[in-house]
């Protein structure tokens, strides 16, 4: 069942992803060659907690997974895709660092992800950071009362194919409010005009996850992390959008 959210309580859901904006913008301030993994989680979790919310990720218990997640922040390098545990691993020149972060405050949560361009990138590492993007923002501009759930879907597969790159069909967005993962599931490809129809409040975690070879996925020995099958780059990007009468909300963004 797709829970639409009051006026009230999106207010709260737009506070919490105010934090999350917030710690984005401070990561990209903070992200330089050198830093390692485990010393960006621990910045961004005292400034969490500083902002009157919680860590959402940290002791989450995944369904893929028996391990909780240890850490406040999802951190994921070049073949990475998501779900990479924060720790010793440096930042380098040139890397595509694709970081998570969730919140949760006054009972709701907030989510949204950006990669991020360490210093000068490669080529396709370029290319694939913008088709990314774009796939979010083209996404995002389709959450409107009226369309269908699958023509996100249907766009984020779309703009991904144009520059040759495919989509991950392993993880998916969901729905987000009162919990961190709420119905729907959303697909990063598929046709359009499909599934339930956009209502006001409802609240959607959208996250393209597009891979520069094949889309096949796996999972490490640490239980979380995801990487590329093929060892090929990998980006996300993510934001929470709320459905309202005269567009799409964006509550992740400041």
């Amino acid at each position: 069942m797709i829970i639409c959210k009051s006026a009230s309580e999106i207010e709260i859901m737009k506070e919490a992803g105010q934090i999350v904006a917030e710690a984005l913008l401070k990561i990209e301030n903070i992200l330089e060659p050198g830093i390692t993994t485990a010393e960006i989680d621990r910045t961004i979790e005292k400034k969490i907690r500083a902002s009157g919310a919680i860590p959402a990720f940290k002791g989450y218990a995944g369904r893929l997974s028996s391990r909780s997640y240890p850490s406040s922040l999802c951190i994921s390098v070049n073949e990475e895709v998501v779900h990479g545990i924060p720790g010793k691993r440096k930042i380098a020149e040139g890397d595509l660092v694709a970081i998570d972060v969730g919140v949760k405050i006054r009972g709701f949560y907030g989510d949204a992800a950006r990669t991020y361009k360490v210093g000068k990138v490669s080529k396709t590492a370029q290319r694939l950071w913008k088709a990314t993007k774009e796939a979010l923002d083209n996404a995002i501009d389709l959450c409107r009362m009226g369309n269908r759930l699958t023509d996100i879907s249907h766009s984020i597969e779309k703009r991904a194919e144009r520059d040759g790159f495919s989509v991950v069909k392993d993880f998916v967005g969901h729905g987000i409010g009162k919990k961190l993962h709420e119905d729907p599931q959303i697909l990063n490809y598929g046709p359009p005009g499909q599934g339930p129809a956009l209502k006001k409040g409802m609240v959607l975690a959208i996250e393209p996850m597009l891979n520069e070879g094949g889309s096949g996925v796996r999972i490490l020995e640490d239980m979380w992390t995801v990487v590329t099958r093929d060892g090929k780059l990998s980006c996300h990007f993510e934001d929470s959008v709320a459905i309202m009468p005269d567009g799409p909300l964006i509550l992740t963004r400041v």
